[in-house]
């Protein structure tokens, strides 16, 4: 699954726009490293967020779509 549209189902970000957006800004990390917006997760990637406060997390599932309730089950946030 791409990165712009995990953050986007996982209601990381509130739309998939400004997901890619982060990510074409440099904001957005998976092992330490920059990526685009086209960038395929996988599970167990290591992701970070650097908008505002930064965000650390971990992913656990890829679900093309996710209810409120589901959104949360699909990473654990690891903040340093």
């Amino acid at each position: 699954m791409r990165i712009d549209k995990f953050l986007k189902v996982s209601r990381l970000i509130k739309r998939r726009t400004v997901a890619a957006e982060a990510c074409d800004a440099g904001k957005v990390y998976v092992g330490g490293r920059a990526v685009k917006p086209s960038y395929t997760l996988k599970i167990g990637d290591e992701v970070e967020i650097r908008l505002g406060q930064p965000i650390t997390f971990v992913v656990k599932s890829l679900n093309e779509k996710a209810s409120k309730d589901e959104a949360q089950t699909l990473y654990e946030i690891r903040n340093k």
